[in-house]
């Protein structure tokens, strides 16, 4: 009697959860431009990037992730066992075909450029003319000019309010609101912390440089813009981005980087090899041997930080880097 009990009320239980997540259907969002309407929760998807993939683990979704691609760095430690159970589609741009092979409830993107207007998988309307919803990630969009080629244009500062965004939206998809809710508290509890640990670190005058790859090793890098969300971490940490471009990735010589002679310089570091920059180490090797770079005042005195590639987008790997850079202005501004 007690196990037919007990299970009769875990099966209460759970169509309660059904009829709460039902309640919240249909769900209609502005994403990128496009309107989407949800009938019912998705019950799985098929991710083009890593950001969108890791949500979606952060969230406790792993198990609806059909195929996952456009990977830069190995996945967080903590979802390698749930991610080693999800087939890899490709490790950079998936085809159309494959996408759509694995019949999903949803196709969730990183960057339009990867589903959108021009997509480099394929628009919008032709995963829609399937029956196929997409969702692309707020933070590629949201104050965002993607038609301007490259990585696109900012037209207002990056801030964590468009992650979160995407992180409340992706989980009120699957019908699970209220873990996207507890996740984005979390993440803001930890922001506001690292935030508050740089601010006690008095940097006078201090700036930085983010690089992010090269086409070739000597060749101008790939630094951050203002306005993405390396700008934004600058911003919140008290730094001068000493490129003033609102381009998202921006070229630019290492005699405009060394005149400007940032207190910091921050380099990616990625698991990708599509450019030989893409090395963390070559990147190190360069800044210490160049003629030019080795004279910069961050070179000579080790002001360098290694950070995660994805940390430098807006991911959600960039609350623990932001907390990361924070340790370091501290044990600079410490003189350790």
């Amino acid at each position: 009697m007690f196990l037919r009990s007990g299970l009769m009320g875990l099966s209460f239980i759970a169509a309660a959860q059904a009829a709460s997540a039902g309640e919240n259907f249909p769900l209609t969002l502005q994403n990128c431009g496009e309107t989407v309407t949800f009938e019912a929760p998705v019950a799985s998807s098929v991710t083009v990037g890593q950001a969108a993939t890791e949500v979606l683990y952060a969230l406790g979704l792993g198990n609806k992730v059909l195929g996952t691609s456009v990977w830069f760095n190995d996945v967080l430690p903590e979802f390698a066992e749930l991610n080693d159970k999800v087939e890899r589609l490709a490790d950079n741009d998936p085809s159309f075909e494959s996408v759509v092979a694995k019949r999903p409830g949803l196709v969730a993107a990183q960057y339009e450029w990867h589903v959108g207007p021009e997509g480099v998988v394929a628009k919008r309307e032709q995963f829609h003319d399937l029956g196929i919803p997409t969702y692309v990630m707020p933070a590629d969009c949201v104050g965002k000019d993607n038609t301007t080629g490259g990585d696109g244009t900012r037209t207002e500062m990056f801030t964590t309010d468009s992650l979160y965004q995407g992180i409340e939206e992706l989980a009120a998809i699957f019908g699970d609101a209220e873990k996207g809710a507890e996740l984005v508290a979390d993440y803001k509890a930890r922001e506001a912390a690292a935030v508050a640990k740089a601010q006690e670190v008095s940097l006078e005058d201090a700036s930085a440089v983010f690089w992010f790859s090269s086409p070739e090793i000597e060749s101008d890098p790939f630094v951050a813009g203002q306005k993405g969300a390396p700008g934004y971490m600058m911003q919140q940490l008290g730094l001068k981005n000493v490129i003033e471009t609102d381009e998202e990735w921006p070229t630019v010589g290492w005699e405009t980087i060394a005149k400007a002679n940032p207190t910091v310089i921050v380099i990616a570091r990625m698991d990708r090899r599509r450019f030989a920059a893409d090395d963390y180490e070559k990147k190190l090797e360069f800044l210490r041997t160049d003629p030019v770079a080795s004279q910069m005042d961050a070179v000579k005195n080790d002001r360098i930080v290694v950070m995660d590639a994805q940390a430098m987008d807006a991911t959600i790997r960039a609350i623990p880097a932001l907390e990361d850079l924070a340790a370091e202005l501290s044990a600079i501004g410490n003189g350790e």
